[in-house]
């Protein structure tokens, strides 16, 4: 909190003077609501800097920013969905460092801190290494949807390790029961779901470095370590008994159809694992902390690996360096900064001095506690691959393996795919 609260009076002290405001332009992928949530935020930033502050949002945003980049037009500060493309403009030099002390800002204010820091360095022309991004604004992806009143009329306890959820698995099929609703359908993008259970399942069985060794292929896709964890995945979604429709089934459901047999009555199933985002796809009417609620896919006890969270998120960046951009990033270190979004809904954050009240819900709160007892934060791993991986064969070799292709065999073609692009 003491860093907090430094870091309020140094912002105070570099925007209390309209005497030096300039002008301060944002482009990020934002666009409808969120468009106007973040400028309610930038609108606080300029009103207590004096800075003119103009957004600007597109859902072309990657391929737009390189090209304003390249002509020399970009703007002040860029909002980049996925730390990759952020690292490829920082080694051909069209991002600015952050000020110094800012990585160990973040280090004493987010929770995982290290995690965020590492996540937002990266290699300059020069090839050193420097803080290019600060994150704000996460998404969790390290849940379990359940109903409440199924767990309660069950007899059912929130499992809080690896342990206890597979007990509570084979406890579901042994009262006749089906503990798992999964789908990997998802048109032209079949498959993704998969790849986040086996980035989960990695966090939980090796250290965060073999899981950024896998991401950056320093050790191949087809090692021990990473089909250990596709079989860790397949242990849930290749046996019958767990799956809601059968094993069969996992690949031709549509993520966005799959939790639906949580409300079904009887229940079709009773766990579903997915992202923040999944409430969007539950029946119309479903109020989120009464009818679903959701708990932390949990770490195995055994490993002591801590509390891994897996997760997205959006990284700011200067573009175009002036003295308001840097000040803009000092604006995003206070805890009001995040509040006026909390408020809104639809935010998470790892700054651990924010006041978990001003969240819209509850159930807000209770899934930002889960980021904020992370020990490690590790970034969604298909996003941070090449896009033919990644978006690619990773996608299509979940289905195959899901459909009852050899992990190591999947894995083996998933890393010739990768040696084909280098």
């Amino acid at each position: 909190m003491k860093k907090t609260l430094t870091s309020s009076v140094a912002v105070a002290a570099l925007c209390s003077s309209a005497a030096f405001a300039e002008d301060v332009t944002v482009f990020g992928p934002w666009l409808g609501p969120d468009q106007e949530l973040v400028e309610a935020v930038l609108s606080d930033f300029a009103e207590k800097s004096g800075h003119n502050v103009s957004y600007v949002g597109s859902d072309s945003f990657e391929q737009q920013i390189v090209v304003d980049a390249e002509a020399g037009s970009a703007p002040n500060v860029a909002v980049f969905p996925q730390p990759g493309l952020a690292s490829d403009m920082a080694a051909r030099g069209f991002l600015t460092p952050l000020r110094d002390g800012t990585a160990d800002w973040v280090r004493e204010n987010y929770a995982a801190g290290q995690s965020w820091v590492d996540l937002g360095t990266y290699s300059g022309p020069d090839g050193s290494e420097d803080l290019y991004g600060f994150f704000y604004k996460v998404d969790v992806k390290s849940l379990v949807w359940y109903s409440p009143e199924n767990f309660e009329d069950a007899g059912y306890e929130i499992p809080t390790t690896m342990e206890e959820l597979k007990a509570l698995t084979d406890q579901i099929v042994a009262d006749g029961e089906t503990p798992w609703c999964i789908g990997l359908g998802s048109g032209g993008a079949t498959g993704w779901p998969a790849t986040d259970w086996v980035e989960d399942m990695m966090l939980r069985t090796q250290p965060p470095e073999v899981y950024d060794q896998w991401v950056s292929n320093e050790i191949p896709f087809d090692d021990p370590r990473v089909v250990a964890a596709i079989e860790e995945f397949g242990a849930f979604a290749r046996n019958d008994d767990y799956v809601a429709g059968g094993a069969g089934a996992v690949a031709s459901t549509d993520f966005r159809d799959s939790p639906k047999g949580l409300f079904d009555a009887p229940p079709q199933c009773y766990m579903h694992r997915q992202a923040s985002f999944i409430p969007a796809f539950f029946p119309e009417g479903t109020e989120v902390g009464l009818d679903a609620d959701f708990f932390y896919f949990p770490a195995y006890e055994g490993k002591d690996l801590g509390a891994p969270v897996l997760g997205a998120g959006t990284l700011w960046a200067i573009t175009n360096e002036n003295e308001a951009a840097h000040d803009l990033i000092a604006y995003l270190q206070t805890p009001e900064a995040h509040e006026i979004w909390m408020a809104n809904g639809g935010f998470l954050t790892p700054h651990k001095g924010v006041d978990l009240s001003k969240f819209s819900t509850e159930a807000a709160a209770n899934m930002n506690q889960i980021l904020l007892d992370a020990t490690t934060f590790r970034f969604d791993a298909s996003d941070l691959m090449p896009g033919g991986v990644g978006a690619g064969t990773f996608w299509t070799g979940m289905v195959d393996y899901s459909g009852g292709k050899d992990a190591a065999t999947v894995a083996s073609e998933i890393q010739s795919s990768w040696d084909a692009l280098k």
